[in-house]
């Protein structure tokens, strides 16, 4: 699991080929501290699909992308967001957030 901040998001985020999923969460965060087991399994078990985590307590990054809630999941293909989600999700649903956008 990549941990993303305002040095490198470019690099991983922007200038990746194909989908990248970025988790915007904190670690005060009740449901982000549900959902962050989830993500890391999802990750592990998708490795087509690049996976990365951005504190929004250590970077400038959640407010660029207007990030209201927390977790929210934003979807980007070839460096362009495709989609965005608020809450917690299960892997198939992370699996369908993805398929739903190719």
């Amino acid at each position: 699991m990549i941990n993303v901040n305002d040095l490198n998001f470019k690099e991983e985020v922007l200038e990746n080929k194909g989908f990248t999923m970025v988790d915007f969460y904190a670690n005060w965060c009740g449901p982000c501290k549900t959902f962050s087991p989830i993500f890391e399994e999802f990750a592990n078990e998708n490795q087509d699909i690049k996976c990365v985590k951005v504190n929004v307590d250590e970077t400038t990054i959640a407010r660029q992308y207007k990030i209201m809630s927390i977790p929210t999941i934003l979807l980007f293909y070839n460096g362009e967001i495709c989609d965005r989600f608020i809450g917690v999700m299960q892997k198939r649903d992370l699996l369908e957030f993805v398929n739903k956008n190719k």
